[in-house]
């Protein structure tokens, strides 16, 4: 028995019925396997930086979500229109204060990537990521075939050359990935397609010889005789979990892995929990991606299948390269684990987008 009847036409009876509940339960998994996680990862983060009370993560993670949840079920009612509307909102006032950040953000870890309005620690470019996909989007759908890229170009070279300049050369991959997928959805050849890669191949290349740390990280990762702190201590809470793990909080390598409960939070959870459990999260994330290209395949709206398939790519690309990093399978970078990672700008963005996807992939979404 549900709460809505098939009949009702109430703006919350249509959106039960037309939205995609597995979907949304598989973001409500993830969010309430983050609460666990971040209780269980934080006290010795906080135990190190002598905080007040070592449960002042999972507090501000709570305190976090909860308008993070509002904030994602409000996006998901909305229509394509609205949506677009959003998007363009929060492209103009996340855009402004990214490029606020080249003049006013404090150096922190070798970038300028953070600012403290009012006191708070906000990172725009995570509001920008979800935004950006969504414009790109109707750049790109409101003529045929690839007529609006250079207008779609601008937009994302602006943002690009900011993350640059940060730096912040994760997120600007992140960027052009998610641009790229948006350019096969939109018809783009194989031709264009090998081109984009070598260009990426290049920018990397140049981004090894300007910047030093990108340089010391890629060094690092390629010469097997170095030892990486941070790489080494998530690789041995994998090594120490083995297939079922050691138990919810019997994990020890999460006292002295910096970053346990936000970029190596899937370490400390195969400590805990197992590399079966977390196979199961995997999963999660790969049946919200799948569901998600399926839907905006089956929608006939040009701006609808951009829109959702640059959102869907963006949280699996997320997604695969936290893990990836707490494998040792690429460079270390600092990208959170959408969901499960503490984290405020990252959760409340990531609200924002998976929001709007939920919006998108309703039954009959279209722009016009």
């Amino acid at each position: 028995m549900t709460v809505f009847s098939r009949t009702d036409r109430s703006i919350l009876g249509q959106w039960w019925w037309t939205v995609d509940r597995a979907m949304l339960a598989g973001f409500a998994v993830l969010a309430l396997f983050g609460v666990v996680m971040v209780l269980a990862s934080s006290p010795g983060i906080a135990r190190t930086l002598r905080l007040s009370s070592e449960g002042f993560f999972i507090v501000r993670h709570l305190v976090f979500l909860v308008p993070a949840t509002c904030l994602l079920l409000a996006a998901s009612l909305l229509a394509p229109r609205g949506v677009l509307r959003l998007a363009v909102a929060m492209l103009a006032v996340f855009g402004a204060m990214l490029l606020s950040t080249l003049l006013f953000a404090p150096e922190i870890k070798g970038s300028h990537r953070w600012i403290f309005p009012f006191g708070l620690q906000v990172q725009p470019s995570e509001f920008v990521k979800p935004a950006l996909a969504v414009v790109t989007a109707w750049l790109l759908a409101r003529f045929e075939g690839l007529a609006g890229l250079p207008e779609a170009l601008l937009a994302v070279g602006a943002v690009v050359l900011v993350l640059v300049l940060q730096p912040d050369l994760g997120m600007t991959v992140l960027t052009l990935a998610v641009f790229a997928a948006q350019l096969f959805v939109a018809g783009l050849g194989w031709f264009w397609i090998a081109g984009l890669a070598g260009m990426a191949v290049a920018g990397l290349l140049g981004a090894y010889a300007l910047f030093p740390h990108v340089q010391a990280r890629i060094d690092d990762f390629v010469d097997p005789t170095t030892e990486v702190y941070q790489v080494e201590k998530a690789m041995d809470a994998v090594a120490s979990g083995g297939l079922f793990g050691k138990g919810p909080g019997e994990g020890q390598v999460k006292f002295t892995l910096p970053e346990a409960h936000s970029d190596f939070v899937f370490a400390t959870a195969v400590e805990e929990y197992g590399a079966l459990a977390c196979l199961a999260v995997v999963a999660v994330f790969a049946t919200i991606v799948l569901r998600g290209l399926v839907r905006v395949q089956a929608c006939e709206d040009r701006f609808v299948q951009l829109a959702g398939a640059g959102l869907v790519v963006q949280l699996g690309l997320q997604a695969i390269i936290n893990m990836a990093v707490n494998l040792n399978l690429m460079p270390t970078k600092g990208m959170t684990l959408p969901f499960i990672s503490y984290g405020g700008s990252s959760m409340l963005a990531l609200a924002f987008g998976m929001g709007m996807l939920l919006a998108l992939t309703r039954r009959g979404a279209r722009l016009r």
